[in-house]
């Protein structure tokens, strides 16, 4: 196999013991005590004694398997102890109370909010309730989350042993749930494993085809790579810029998506693409990204600046693609080392570098706060409260989405939105009461409609009435793309809908007469929204109620059109 599918993660074997997870641990964490992990480590071997996997190995090799992981990414030696653990309380006789007296309170902690993800299995209201449990979890202590991340990494590893339709559902529930949740915490070294077994199990012909493809020509690009990294290496030295160039081809499952895209299955949608981890600060990435477009010429078009404008996920870098050797285009990626961290393990690098500047080389408190620095998380947070599990579900994929932009607000604020988003849901995802006050839109300076889709980088200012009474539109659930937007705008109109039930004709009367009242004035009524805050200034809960009432005649139409113009005149 020309590109591993599996990260570069060292295998720990039962026979291997404790010793060598506590020198992966050892590699990030040179000054840890490793007698908490030995410890854990006895007591779970014990627990799980005379249990296997479907493998035929011993089950230990599992929870040993899941710490080790957790090693490589750089997490504290709390988090491998509860990693050791996670299964003891679910599969074994040892208890939460026998865990917490044994390891405290931290400990049983983690180990609690990993087991409580395990007892409801995904498919229908249960994958709902499960994920919500997830965030409310990783909310709490987003340890929990890295921690079933790594659980679910290795079983996709063992995923052959399992029959067919487990591995179809296993695969699915870890492409729509955990993968773009690795994703959202930054750790693309589990997602893009996760991705590619994901892709071996769901659609195995066409990884299949990819790897072979891959074989074919893994000679020819590394050789043409090495010569880009040696040109690339050179130049900057010649600038005094000390970097380190790094070979980055696609994983697998890039390439499939490259290919459906395209419309070109056979075709290995793969340009060469190097990364330049610089030795300095911002200012030298920006040097070295000058350095690379004075060599080779940009491919107009493909330059994005992550670095002033961070990703959701923490993610830094320099994007750019230029035409490198004999015109071919070559992807360039510049950061220095520690984006080059983040961008690989995500909030695992921020909590260990914050534990790096910390007396005593681990610092567990050093995860308090990590949940809070993670705005898509406290959304999801406080979204969870409000929706159903459907809807909170629902939610979370359109949240999660991989396919994203970056729009703006007038003083320069970010705003993350999936790519198929409208002013609508921009509105509704600054405040509520903006997207219910929402009655125009300016995008770069330009009106525009209100169902006119977002691009990256458009700069929005969203039109609002300064009435209270001012609401949204019912055409908006159709124009409205996220699943929040279009539960705040139902929620609007639910109470419209708890008025007792009016007849058409009745309707009809009502509306036939203002838009009478209106005429004679020399005035027309484009569409109702004007009428909402003249209804409630009657006593009437929305517009059908005030149509009814001029129907039955216990209000004239022109006494309504008369406080309608004058609304609109005073504006």
């Amino acid at each position: 196999m020309a590109r591993a599918m599996r990260l570069p993660f060292a295998t720990v074997r039962a026979a291997d013991g404790v010793e060598e997870l506590i020198k992966v641990h050892r590699r990030k964490h040179r000054r840890t005590n490793p007698s908490l992990i030995r410890h854990a480590y006895r007591v779970a071997d014990q627990a799980h004694s005379g249990q296997m996997r479907k493998s035929g190995e011993p089950y230990i090799t599992h929870p040993l398997a899941v710490a080790t992981i957790l090693a490589q990414l750089g997490l504290d030696a709390t988090t491998l102890t509860a990693a050791l653990l996670h299964d003891t309380v679910e599969d074994t006789t040892y208890t939460l109370e026998q865990l917490r007296n044994d390891f405290g309170d931290e400990v049983a902690h983690l180990v609690d909010g990993v087991t409580k993800l395990e007892k409801v299995h995904f498919g229908g209201i249960a994958e709902a309730e499960t994920t919500r449990k997830m965030i409310l979890a990783a909310a709490r202590d987003v340890r929990v989350l890295l921690i079933k991340l790594a659980d679910r990494l290795h079983n996709m590893r063992t995923l052959g042993h399992k029959k067919r339709a487990s591995q179809v559902r296993i695969a699915t529930v870890t492409r729509d749930i955990l993968v773009p949740l690795a994703g959202r915490l930054g750790v693309q070294v589990i997602k893009r494993e996760l991705e590619d077994l994901v892709l071996a199990a769901l659609d195995p012909e066409a990884h299949a085809s990819i790897d072979a493809m891959a074989n074919e020509r893994e000679s020819q690009r590394r050789q043409y790579v090495g010569a880009v990294m040696r040109q690339v290496s050179q130049e900057l030295r010649d600038e005094r810029l000390t970097v380190r160039v790094i070979d980055r081809p696609r994983h697998y499952t890039s390439i499939y998506e490259r290919q459906r895209a395209a419309g070109m299955p056979n075709y290995l949608c793969d340009n060469p693409r190097v990364v330049i981890v610089v030795q300095g600060d911002n200012a030298d990435c920006y040097a070295a990204l000058g350095v690379i477009h004075t060599k080779w010429r940009p491919v107009p078009g493909r330059f994005k600046d992550f670095i002033a404008v961070p990703k959701y996920n923490l993610y830094k870098s320099l994007h750019t693609t230029v035409f490198g050797p004999d015109r071919k285009p070559v992807d360039v990626l510049i950061r220095t080392e520690e984006m080059h961290e983040i961008a690989e393990y995500g909030i695992a690098a921020r909590h260990h570098n914050r534990s790096a500047h910390h007396a005593g080389g681990e610092c567990d408190g050093c995860w308090a706060g990590e949940s809070a620095e993670l705005d898509w998380l406290q959304r999801l947070l406080e979204w969870q409260h409000e929706a159903e599990s459907g809807a909170f579900l629902e939610s979370l994929r359109y949240d999660l989405s991989d396919h994203e932009i970056l729009v703006f607000t007038l003083d320069g604020e970010a705003i993350s939105l999936p790519s198929d988003a409208t002013p609508v849901d921009f509105a509704y995802a600054l405040d509520t009461q903006l997207g219910d006050r929402c009655i125009g839109v300016r995008v770069n300076g330009n009106l525009m409609a209100l169902s006119a889709p977002l691009a990256d980088g458009d700069v929005v200012e969203i039109l609002s009435s300064p009435s209270a009474y001012t609401g949204p539109e019912r055409e908006w659930l159709e124009t409205a793309r996220s699943p929040r937007a279009q539960l705040q705008i139902r929620r609007w109109f639910s109470d419209e809908e708890k008025t007792a039930d009016v007849s058409d004709a009745e309707l009809k009367a009502g509306k036939s007469s203002i838009e009478a009242a209106l005429a004679r004035r020399g005035r027309l009524l484009l569409y109702d929204r004007p009428l909402i805050a003249v209804a409630r200034v009657f006593g009437f809960t929305n517009v059908d109620e005030l149509y009814a009432g001029i129907s039955e005649g216990s209000i004239d139409a022109d006494d309504v059109v008369a406080r309608l113009i004058n609304m609109i005149d005073a504006r």
